[in-house]
């Protein structure tokens, strides 16, 4: 083992497109000795800014194959504790449920430096680039960001479903595909209007992206016949035609 310690960097790639991430995210690539990717990273971009760089790729495929958080979090102290300079690299922003925080405190509690690189966050660039604005004067003060891997009536819900549907606030659901029916069926049950404009939005800021638009109370059916599956964002609110009635 090197005596000297190397230091870890975690860094947000941004939804996908290489061109997408940032300057800083490009000069962390540029300086890592081991990049330690997710598969909806810009893989592009580490061939081209990190050739010199060992890849460990530890992505995590829905009801598939996946790497267990707790060795990922591993491989980071590992390498950094041979005196490597790590990049973590994620898709979006490592701190919007990427578990960011939890490699922070895993690295830090090994005595390893750690700086951030903030990423673009694909819950606000994927509609941007589907047409949507999460918010818009008039029509949406705020948005709520809420993680749809498990049902309302799950027990391991911790999401206000109810309240988030009569706060007047844009709605967007990651991790929502197998779960969108009954997130819609709930939040009509606690009181949102079925005919909320809502849209999903499949493999967003790729050359493969797709948007389906539907009526919260059809959106589910919608995203099911298009075979809309992950990744996928779906955004429910009168912002999804803000542009439609204002364009």
């Amino acid at each position: 083992m090197n005596d000297a310690i190397g230091r870890v960097l975690l860094v947000g790639g941004g939804p996908g497109d290489p061109g997408l991430l940032t300057v800083a995210g490009r000069d962390a690539l540029a300086a890592a000795d081991v990049v330690v990717t997710d598969r909806l990273a810009p893989i592009a971009a580490i061939a081209e800014h990190a050739p010199q760089a060992e890849v460990v790729h530890v992505g995590k495929i829905p009801r598939g194959e996946f790497t267990p958080q707790e060795r990922i979090n591993e491989l980071l102290v590992e390498h950094a504790l041979a005196g490597r300079t790590v990049v973590r690299l994620k898709g979006g922003d490592g701190y919007l449920f990427g578990r960011g925080g939890e490699e922070w405190l895993e690295c830090t509690a090994a005595g390893i430096p750690v700086d951030v690189v903030p990423g673009v966050s694909s819950a606000f660039a994927v509609p941007a680039l589907a047409g949507i604005p999460v918010t818009h004067r008039g029509l949406s003060q705020g948005v709520a960001v809420v993680s749809g891997h498990v049902a309302p009536d799950d027990p391991r819900s911790e999401v206000d479903w109810p309240a988030l549907a009569t706060s007047g606030l844009t709605i967007v659901v990651l991790m929502g595909v197998a779960t969108l029916d009954p997130i819609a069926r709930a939040l009509v049950d606690a009181g949102l209007d079925p005919a909320t404009p809502a849209a999903s939005i499949a493999d967003g800021a790729g050359p493969d992206q797709r948007v389906v638009h539907a009526p919260l109370s059809g959106i589910a059916a919608a995203a099911d016949a298009a075979s809309i599956a992950p990744p996928a964002i779906t955004v429910i609110g009168d912002v999804v035609t803000a542009l439609e009635q204002t364009g």
